[in-house]
């Protein structure tokens, strides 16, 4: 057995378990980052994922398997980004072990990231998300459990791991009602229920009549429901409420876009961007800047506040030729 194999299995143990205390969620997308590394590898040089060496894993390798992420996989910049990020993040762990790979390991780590285009994000307005509400048959239980579902995320903005994770205990319905979640980083954090989500809840769990333990929305098995069963209980909702609101028919809707319509709804209420960030759970207020883009009507509010100068408008002449040239690029 190579040096990598032990490496990469100390990786996982002494330090995403061990020190750092991944999430199971960090240590299930680095699982798949390697997974997918060391076959490519294996595939390259015809060698058994655990006969490959540090050396095997070079910097040319590595930038030929984002490569292929990209184009064979179909895969996102953000994505191949991650993936990289995983890749980093063991590559660093081996400098600290195996100081005879340095050279290797340094080409592997100066691999930078892709730059990408950062697209406004997608919400959904109040007719869109009554349209959707509405689409979630009321006449059956997955419909009703639906409901109660999107409703809780549209209020709140849970993330989509943190909503199939919660239990009937999570919620508390009396004064100070409130939703409790471990997020990212674990952190824990409670967020308000307003009237109308408080009162859906509680029909929802007089329904449910589960223990403390058991999952708030259940799969008709009673177990948690996995991300992708969600994501297609929404499209399937979405594609119900195209029928009575056709202007939803021309977003991308999902999970995530509900978050990013209960932060819209936030900013439209006029709270401030410090207070939608830890509505949401976010690490840097830089993340939740994003909402302030996708706002026109914030955009508008501050255009009207500037009040037009009297001064008329130059031109830039620029005195010299060579500045001249550069001004002309």
């Amino acid at each position: 057995m190579s040096a990598l194999a032990p490496s990469l299995q100390s990786f996982f143990t002494d330090r995403l378990i061990g020190q750092r205390s991944a999430s199971p969620n960090t240590i299930g997308a680095y699982k798949t980052t390697f997974r997918l590394l060391l076959g490519f590898a294996s595939q390259r040089t015809k060698t058994t994922p655990s006969d490959l060496d540090i050396v095997d894993l070079d910097a040319s390798l590595v930038a030929a398997f984002l490569e292929h992420l990209e184009i064979d996989r179909h895969n996102g910049i953000a994505t191949r980004n991650n993936r990289l990020a995983a890749i980093h993040s063991l590559f660093a762990y081996l400098a600290l072990h195996h100081p005879e790979h340095a050279g290797t390991i340094q080409r592997v780590l100066a691999i930078p990231t892709k730059r990408t285009q950062r697209n406004l994000l997608t919400y959904l307005t109040e007719p869109e998300v009554d349209a959707l509400l509405h689409a979630c048959e009321q006449s059956t239980w997955t419909g009703r459990r639906d409901h109660a579902m999107f409703a809780l995320t549209i209020q709140t903005g849970l993330r989509i791991s943190e909503l199939a994770r919660l239990t009937c205990q999570d919620v508390t319905l009396t004064t100070g009602a409130n939703v409790h979640t471990i997020g990212k980083g674990r952190k824990e954090r409670r967020t308000p229920l307003v009237p109308t989500t408080r009162n859906v809840l509680k029909v929802w769990l007089a329904e449910r009549a589960g223990s403390p333990s058991d999952p708030l929305f259940p799969t008709t098995t009673g177990r948690h429901p996995s991300r992708d069963a969600i994501e297609r209980r929404l499209a399937r909702a979405v594609a119900c409420a195209q029928d009575t609101c056709p202007s939803i028919q021309a977003k991308r809707v999902t999970m995530h876009t509900l978050r990013h319509t209960a932060a819209m709804r936030l900013l439209l209420a006029g709270n401030d961007i410090t207070v939608i960030a830890l509505w949401l759970g976010h690490e840097q207020i830089s993340t939740t800047n994003i909402y302030l883009h996708a706002d026109m009507t914030q955009k508008q509010k501050a255009i009207d506040r500037v009040r037009p100068t009297t001064t008329s408008q130059g031109r830039y002449q620029a005195p010299d030729t060579l500045l001249a040239f550069l001004e002309d690029l």
